[in-house]
């Protein structure tokens, strides 16, 4: 018996040390989701809000928040093993719509928010909800 448990560790210590690459993998690192306001006020009053967001996903709840224009609401995750990450919104521009979005879905952004510091960059504004890889090109990527 105890033969057995030695040559299991031995295999065990030789899968870690061939998939030591792996422990860079996207899957260790905190990804940062951001979205920020980029409405226009229109007849908003400048003191008060005017756009609400709460953020959840299957187990875990990021709450509900009133975004003044130019603010920014941010949280990290991780990717797990399955890749079943995934995290939705509820966005409402307050007077005007509201919609449901996918802020973070494993598969779709694991590669495309690591170029700009690990982060998946949302813009809200008149014409729906703008992605960044780069906070630099913005694409419309939900329709109101």
């Amino acid at each position: 018996m105890g033969y057995l448990k030695g040559i299991a560790l031995l295999l065990l210590l030789a899968f870690c040390l061939l998939h030591l690459p792996f422990a860079e993998s996207e899957w260790f690192f905190n990804y940062h989701i951001h979205i920020r306001n980029d409405l226009p006020l229109l007849d908003s009053p400048p003191n008060e809000p005017n756009l609400l967001l709460h953020c959840k996903s299957k187990k875990r709840d990021i709450g509900s928040k009133a975004l003044f224009q130019g603010q920014d609401y941010t949280w990290d995750t991780k990717i797990n093993f399955f890749r079943t990450i995934l995290f939705f919104c509820h966005t409402v521009w307050v007077g005007h719509k509201n919609r449901y979005f996918d802020a973070f879905i494993a598969g779709r952004d694991e590669h495309r928010c690591l170029e700009y510091h690990n982060s998946c960059m949302w813009s809200v504004r008149e014409h729906g909800i703008y992605f960044s890889e780069n906070n630099l090109t913005w694409h419309n990527e939900f329709h109101w």
